[in-house]
C-alpha cells in the first residue's frame, strides 16, 4: 500500500497550497467583526458555543490560578516543563543580547537606534487533540525574554497544563479561549481586558485567518498553516529513523504535511513498507494515516536537486540526514528550522532544546523566520545634529531633492537650519 505518494521533481510546485484559504478567511472575519463590536459578548457566547467555558465560568484567569495549576501538577511532569523553559529561556536571551543599540556619526552629529520591547504579548497556544505546553512555553517565555511588562496567554480549555506552562512562562493573564474571537479578544480588548501590542503562536485555519485579518492592529509573528516536516536524504540514512520522523509529524494532526526528497531510489518503496510496519504499534495511527496522504516522496538524481525542491517547498522543518549534512545545510537557502544531521531529530525542537518551534510554513519561510525575541521589538531610530556647519551639504542636498518632488514646504523647514 503506497502512503506517500511519489511524485517527479518537476510535479513539486503545485504541492504549494496558500496558507489561508478565503472561505476561512470570511468565517473569521464574521466572528471578529461580531467580537468588535460586541465585545464580551461575543466572546463569551462563542466560548460557551465551541464548549470552552460554561456560562458561570470565568473566561480571564489570573496568576493565582496559574499557580494553583504549577502546584498541583505531576512533579516530575512540572521539572520536565521547568526543564525545557530553561533551555528556551537562555536561548532567547542570547538572541536578546546578540540585538544591541546603535550609534554612528553623521554630518554635523550622530544617528543611531535603540531597542525597545512592545508593552503588552498575546501568546495563543492550540489545544486541539491534546494541550500543547510547549507553544505556552515557547511564547511566553521568548516574550518575556524580550522585555514585555504584560504576557497575556490564550488557550481553550485552560488545562492544568497549559496554566502550569503559563505560571513557569511569567503570564500574568490567561484566556480560557480559542480560535479566531481569541484573536479578536487580544486584538481589540474588552471590558476589563486591555489589547494587546503583539500575537504570536501557532494555531488552527480559523486562528490564522483572524491573526491576518487583525494584522492591521496589532502586531503579529506570522501566518503559521498546518506543521511540515522536508528531510533531505540520501542512501546513508536509516529507513526506520526516515519513518519514524515522518510520522512524528504526521501525528500532529490531519492536515499535517510530511515530505521524503531523497536521492537513494529504493527509499520510495522501502519507506511505505516502514511506515505501515511503525503504525502498527502506533497510538496516532489515525491521525498519521491520514496525514501521509498529504505528504509525497520525491526521489532526486543528486543531493544539489533535492536543495532546490526543498527551497522550492520553504518547508517549515528541514531535516537533514545525508552523509555530509553540515556542507548540505549551508547551500539551503529556505527553510523555518534546520535539524542537521541523523541524530538532530525535528521533535527535540519541537519540546525545547533551545531555538523556537514556531516556524513560517507553507512556503513563507522564504520572507518569514521564526518566532524570536525580534517580534517583540522595535528598533526605533534617531537623528541629533550639533554641528549646523558641518550639517550645510546635507541640508542643501535636502533643499534641492525637495524642489524635484516640489514639496516646498519641506524645502523652507531645511533652509531655516542653513547658515547665512
Amino acid at each position: 500500500m503506497t502512503l506517500l505518494r511519489v511524485i517527479q521533481p518537476d510535479e513539486v510546485a503545485r504541492e504549494l497550497k496558500p496558507v489561508v484559504r478565503d472561505e476561512v478567511l470570511d468565517q473569521a472575519r464574521v466572528i471578529l467583526d461580531r467580537v468588535r463590536r460586541e465585545g464580551i459578548d461575543a466572546i463569551r457566547g462563542y466560548a460557551e458555543q465551541f464548549g470552552e467555558c460554561a456560562a458561570d465560568q470565568p473566561i480571564l484567569l489570573g496568576p493565582d490560578a496559574m499557580r494553583n495549576a504549577y502546584d498541583t501538577l505531576n512533579p516530575d511532569d512540572r521539572d520536565a516543563l521547568e526543564r525545557a523553559a530553561d533551555r528556551i529561556d537562555r536561548f532567547a536571551i542570547a538572541q536578546r543580547e546578540a540585538i544591541q543599540p546603535l550609534t554612528m556619526d553623521v554630518p554635523g552629529g550622530q544617528a543611531g537606534h535603540t531597542i525597545e520591547p512592545v508593552r503588552s504579548a498575546g501568546c495563543y497556544a492550540p489545544a486541539g487533540r491534546y494541550p500543547l505546553p510547549s507553544s505556552v512555553l515557547m511564547t511566553g517565555i521568548t516574550a518575556r525574554a524580550a522585555g514585555c511588562e504584560r504576557v497575556v496567554v490564550a488557550s481553550p480549555g485552560a488545562s492544568k497544563v497549559a496554566l502550569a506552562a503559563a505560571h513557569i512562562a511569567g503570564a500574568d493573564e490567561f484566556l480560557c479561549i480559542g480560535g479566531a474571537h481569541a484573536i479578536g479578544a487580544m486584538a481589540y480588548g474588552f471590558e476589563s481586558f486591555e489589547r494587546c501590542d503583539v500575537i504570536a503562536g501557532p494555531g488552527n485555519a480559523w486562528v490564522t485567518a483572524a491573526k491576518q485579518l487583525v494584522s492591521s492592529v496589532v502586531g503579529i509573528d506570522m501566518l503559521a498553516g498546518p506543521s511540515e516536516l522536508l528531510i533531505i536524504a540520501d542512501d546513508s540514512a536509516d529507513v526506520g529513523t526516515l519513518a519514524a520522523d515522518l510520522l512524528a509529524q504526521a501525528e500532529h494532526d490531519t492536515d499535517a504535511v510530511p515530505i521524503l526528497v531523497t536521492t537513494c531510489a529504493s527509499h520510495a518503496e522501502s519507506i511505505q513498507d516502514e511506515l505501515e510496519r511503525q503504525l502498527g504499534t502506533l497510538p496516532t495511527a489515525d491521525t498519521a494515516r491520514v496525514a501521509l496522504g498529504n505528504g509525497f516522496v520525491v526521489v532526486c538524481d543528486a543531493i544539489d536537486q533535492a536543495i532546490e525542491i526543498s527551497d522550492t517547498l520553504a518547508p517549515e522543518h528541514l531535516e537533514i540526514i545525508t552523509r555530509d549534512a553540515e556542507q548540505t545545510a549551508s547551500k539551503v537557502r529556505n527553510a523555518g528550522g534546520v535539524f542537521i544531521g541523523s541524530c538532530t531529530a525535528e521533535v527535540l525542537g519541537d519540546y525545547g532544546i533551545g531555538p523556537n518551534h514556531t516556524l513560517p510554513t507553507g512556503g513563507t519561510a522564504r520572507f518569514q523566520s521564526g518566532l524570536c525575541v525580534t517580534h517583540f521589538l522595535r528598533l526605533r531610530t534617531w537623528i541629533r545634529i550639533d554641528y549646523p556647519d558641518a550639517c550645510e551639504p546635507v541640508l542643501d542636498d535636502t533643499m534641492r531633492i525637495a524642489r524635484m518632488e516640489g514639496l516646498i514646504a519641506h524645502e523652507r523647514s531645511a533652509q531655516r537650519r542653513a547658515l547665512d
